[in-house]
């Protein structure tokens, strides 16, 4: 199979997986032993943060994370795979391209919030939001793109958001499952 069926090209659709796979590895290298090292100096700066927010961010394990990343390809890739077939026409695609590129925005506003590195930030200035900008580009260029309305940006993070929840809810089942006392 030679041909491309997107008028865009799978480097714009196909290229959201590659992209998002080359930031989340920063993510499960850096983030559990950012969150073990950070959060009591964070904890102590933003006292009004409820217990729970930080109990929440410490009580995900390496493994835990690592799960969730693997069920988040599963998500990103079949909303690339969608946005490929129909030739960056897909709802699903545009709301993750969307969803990516304000996800790259918050990890910059996280490390300005904690003043420093936070897992995320090395890529998302120089990866995830050229990323998104290009293929936001080539999209409009090919006369695919959806409307840019706040709507769309706003269903892009909750996109994000629920995707984000529901992998971690997987994750942990699995991961509990998993470590679990053996069968029998």
């Amino acid at each position: 199979m030679t041909d491309d069926p997107s008028p865009v090209g799978a480097a714009v659709t196909l290229g959201l997986f590659v992209a998002w796979a080359l930031h989340d590895a920063e993510e499960v290298v850096a983030a559990p032993r950012w969150v073990r090292r950070n959060v009591p100096v964070l904890r102590e700066r933003w006292p009004g943060v409820p217990e729970r927010v930080w109990r929440g961010l410490e009580g995900v394990d390496e493994r835990e994370f690592a799960a969730a990343v693997g069920v988040m390809a599963g998500i990103v890739g079949a909303g690339a795979v969608a946005g490929w077939a129909s030739g960056g026409r897909s709802a699903t695609y545009q709301a993750m391209l969307n969803g990516f590129g304000a996800h790259g925005l918050v990890h910059v506003g996280q490390a300005v919030a904690v003043r420093g590195y936070t897992p995320g930030v090395a890529t998302s200035p120089v990866l995830v939001v050229p990323f998104t900008v290009w293929a936001r580009r080539r999209l409009r260029k090919a006369g695919v793109l959806r409307s840019g309305r706040p709507r769309d940006v706003v269903a892009g993070v909750a996109w994000a958001a629920a995707a984000t929840v529901v992998s971690h809810a997987v994750a942990r089942r699995v991961v509990r499952r998993c470590s679990g006392p053996l069968p029998g």
